[in-house]
């Protein structure tokens, strides 16, 4: 895992090892980009939660006046929502912390945690709403349409507002996106409701309201179980969907002068944007270590955004071969 690294991370110096050499550069440009992009963020997320957090109240309390099930799953997925959100805003603060002695790469992954842990509320809440509606399907509930109507006007309006207010951050960060999952989530269940409304209002025909909620709760399993697919794949330090390992280990064997070969390349993401990789270069015999390394270093950062790398250089045999060898 990623921890096996982490006495690499904050070195820059290279060692000469029996003719290789090792490199571990730390990327700090990257880090500039990702502190200005959590900035924000943490400041849109604790609006959303705020705005989100409010109007759950006059939500919750207008559908049990109702008696509408669109009204009150919808308040309940808020009420999940704003702990929610306060999660991500909370991720996102402990992200501005500096690295330890025994979290070496900070504290980036929470914000992953706390997007996984998000997915999986949402499926909660799905079935939560797919269980009432079922039941309401043997005992109907009568619902006031027009009061049903204004309530879910309003939480549309709350929702839109959170929805922009996230929308402008950084878009490849798994937490804002596991906000934005939730807010979404919200505004879809206000669209139910107002649908649900208008057609109680114009026909009386009460199975609308829990049939739409159905709908609201497909839709969400669906972004969620993208959400959780990919910050599982970050969990488990698989190389990100946007790269190919293998394709990058022939471009730097085909692009790079004095590399003959490259092994035991592993490429895993922080926060599904921020990416790291370790690798084994062998070289050429007129191969100079350290400009090796350098190039390297800058070909990962330019054309496979890979701006944090710890690269190995040897000339013979592997040295892990080598080791693994001794010890049998």
């Amino acid at each position: 895992m990623a921890q096996a690294h982490a006495h690499h991370d904050h070195s820059h110096e290279t060692h000469a090892h029996g003719g290789g050499a090792h490199d571990h550069g730390h990327g700090g440009h990257h880090h500039g980009h990702g502190h200005v992009h959590g900035s924000t963020d943490k400041k849109r997320v604790l609006i959303a939660a705020l705005l989100t957090g409010g109007f759950m109240v006059a939500e919750a309390i207008g559908g049990l006046l109702t008696g509408s099930l669109a009204l009150v799953a919808d308040a309940g997925h808020m009420l999940t929502d704003s702990i929610a959100l306060l999660l991500a805003w909370y991720a996102f603060h402990l992200g501005d912390r500096a690295p330890t002695g025994r979290l070496t790469y900070g504290f980036d992954r929470v914000k992953t945690l706390v997007a996984y842990t998000n997915g999986l509320t949402v499926f909660a809440i799905g079935l939560f709403i797919l269980y009432e509606a079922v039941r309401r399907a043997f005992e109907p509930v009568q619902v006031l349409g027009l009061p049903m109507l204004g309530i879910a006007v309003l939480g549309l309006l709350v929702n839109i507002a959170a929805f922009f207010v996230l929308h402008g951050g950084d878009r490849d960060s798994l937490n804002m996106r596991g906000a934005i999952l939730h807010v979404l989530g919200d505004l879809l269940g206000s669209v139910a409701a107002i649908v649900a409304a208008l057609v109680i209002i114009a026909t009386g025909w009460w199975p609308i309201d829990p049939i739409l909620s159905v709908l609201v709760a497909v839709l969400l399993f669906r972004s969620a179980w993208a959400l959780m697919r990919e910050s599982g794949q970050v969990l488990l330090e698989g190389v990100p969907d946007r790269l190919d390992r293998d394709e990058v280990v022939r471009d730097l064997e085909s692009s790079i002068a004095g590399v003959r070969e490259v092994h035991h390349m592993h490429v895993w993401s922080m926060d599904g944007s921020r990416n790291i990789a370790t690798l084994h270069a062998c070289l050429t015999d007129d191969a100079e270590p350290s400009s090796v390394v350098r190039a390297v270093k800058k070909r990962l950062a330019e054309r496979h955004n890979i701006a944090h790398a710890t690269v190995e250089t040897e000339r013979d045999t592997c040295a892990d071969v080598a080791a693994h060898a001794h010890a049998h």
